[in-house]
């Protein structure tokens, strides 16, 4: 039995190399590859020694050889290709042992020049994997250091790789290969916001315990070659496995924690907010979100973004809590939370949601809608004042309130006060449904409306809508404007007495 190995990733190697040589295989292997398992006493032959040529330009050209991919791809159950080989001298490759230049982390440096990123893609390896994919049959591919174990398991075990151990293999093969290739490609293309094609390749992360419904099997996949992602420098510290849904919530609520600088707290629970507050401290944040619904925020994700201390620790352990995201815990606060087995506790060693500049993708029937992210944080600057006039605390309200309401599904309606919601309608077909279903549930849990902010993700089409919050006592709203009827909407405003800002900008979440 014969393996060809040609590796830039050495880990595992000596190990995996000596278990083949002890059952009896012999080795090829390029040039450094060559001189590491020598190095360790292995024998060896070289890849120049079975083409019979020299490396060239530079080591571009190695392996590209009739010697070298005839070996691979001859099929042994094939009499035209076994002659082939014979007539040829030819011997045939029954391993190909092949992972590939680190393209992605040389292009990701700081500072790379464009020549030392395109010295980093890899022509022969892909080649190789791809041929021995092809054939795989009768010519096994590893790509990957996590399967030399198992390979070299199953070869002690059964003296062979099963057709199903070899199909799988082809199957990461070809994964590996055609991310490796839309890496490259995403690269080239980086200077385009929306080029002709995009190329997407995911790895999984973890398995999930279930989808959006327990009947639904799921997992979790990050962009490849995404220098951060949902769970990258998150540890979990407690609690059940992860599921679709706490992910898909706590990519909501770290995205609208990511928009305070102040100490903050966000409590979402199916996709869309249900308490979210600044304070002068994480357990203030904490109690003000939870006041403002705290029906709705049994079992749901709580963010933070300071860390918990005990005392803030006790009070989250007395609530269902499904997930709990913050940048760190006491003992004391761990010692609590850890009393509810269920709750997952998440630690963010990075304490940031995303890169600003990624692509949003959304699945629709055969394909994808692809735009930029809804990322900015916006202040007052540029925002027109249209009715009435504003003190300080109301501008710090409707700030608040309109951040939030960029991440509250539409028609979304977000009354806030003192720098928390008091009440939050989400996801209506009409924004005046949208709007009684805020004043009602601030109502319904003993807020006061009266000298509360309003936000509105759009404009208001007719003056029924603002109405009914200044019936409830607010007494300043924002919205975009835009509308053909502003003008009735701003005389309603007025009549109230009370102040309204237009931003000029909407933001629609579907």
């Amino acid at each position: 039995m014969r393996a060809l190995i040609s590796t830039w990733d050495k880990s595992g190697l000596d190990e995996f190399a000596r278990g083949l040589v002890s059952l009896g295989w012999r080795l090829v292997a390029s040039g450094k590859t060559a001189a590491a398992l020598e190095a360790i006493g292995l024998p060896v032959e070289l890849v120049e020694t079975v083409t019979e040529s020299p490396e060239m330009l530079g080591g571009r050209v190695k392996t590209l050889h009739p010697r070298v991919h005839a070996g691979i791809l001859a099929r042994r159950d094939e009499p035209t290709d076994v002659a082939t080989l014979d007539e040829h001298g030819i011997e045939a490759f029954d391993l190909v042992c092949v992972n590939l230049y680190p393209f992605e982390e040389v292009a990701a440096r700081r500072g790379v020049t464009e020549a030392e990123a395109v010295e980093m893609i890899d022509i022969g390896g892909p080649s190789m994997l791809r041929g021995a994919a092809k054939n795989f049959a009768h010519c096994a591919p590893v790509c990957d250091p996590a399967q030399y174990g198992p390979v070299l398991a199953e070869l002690r075990r059964d003296g062979e790789l099963s057709p199903e151990t070899r199909r799988r293999l082809a199957a990461d093969a070809f994964a590996h290969t055609a991310a490796y290739e839309a890496a490259i490609a995403n690269w080239f293309n980086e200077r385009e916001t929306f080029p002709d094609s995009i190329v997407l390749a995911l790895e999984k992360v973890l398995d999930l315990s279930y989808g959006e419904n327990p009947h639904q099997r799921a997992a979790y996949y990050s962009e490849r070659g995404a220098r951060r992602h949902l769970l990258s420098r998150v540890e979990q510290l407690h609690g059940k496995e992860l599921s679709f849904n706490n992910l898909n919530d706590l990519s909501g609520a770290r995205a609208l924690a990511r928009e305070f600088a102040l100490p903050a707290c966000v409590i979402v629970k199916h996709a869309n907010p249900c308490g979210v507050a600044v304070g002068t401290t994480a357990e203030e944040a904490y109690d003000k979100a939870l006041a403002c619904d705290p029906t709705s925020a049994y079992g749901g994700i709580v963010v933070l973004n300071r860390e918990v201390d005990a005392p803030l620790g006790e009070k989250l352990a007395e609530q269902f809590v499904e997930v709990l995201f913050a940048p760190g815990y006491s003992d004391e606060a761990l010692e609590a939370l850890r009393r509810k087995k269920n709750t997952r506790i998440l630690v963010d060693h990075e304490r940031r949601a995303g890169e600003p500049g990624e692509r949003h993708y959304k699945r629709v029937l055969g394909g994808m809608l692809v735009q930029d992210p809804d990322a900015e944080i916006e202040d007052r600057e540029g925002w027109q004042l249209v009715a009435g006039s504003v003190t300080e605390p109301q501008w710090g309200d409707l700030v608040f309130s309109w951040r939030v309401c960029k991440h509250v599904s539409s028609n979304a309606i977000v009354l806030a006060k003192e720098l928390a919601t008091i009440g939050i309608g989400a996801g209506q077909m009409s924004r005046v449904d949208a709007v009684r279903i805020a004043v009602e549930k601030a109502e319904g849990f003993g807020h006061d409306a009266a000298g509360s902010s309003l936000a509105s993700d759009a404009f208001f089409p007719f003056p029924d809508g603002p109405q009914l919050g200044l019936e409830a006592g607010v007494t300043a709203i924002v919205q975009p404007g835009g509308s053909r009827r502003d003008e009735d909407v701003i005389a309603a405003v007025e009549k109230a007495g009370a102040a309204m800002v237009f931003t000029g900008r909407r933001h629609f979440r579907h």
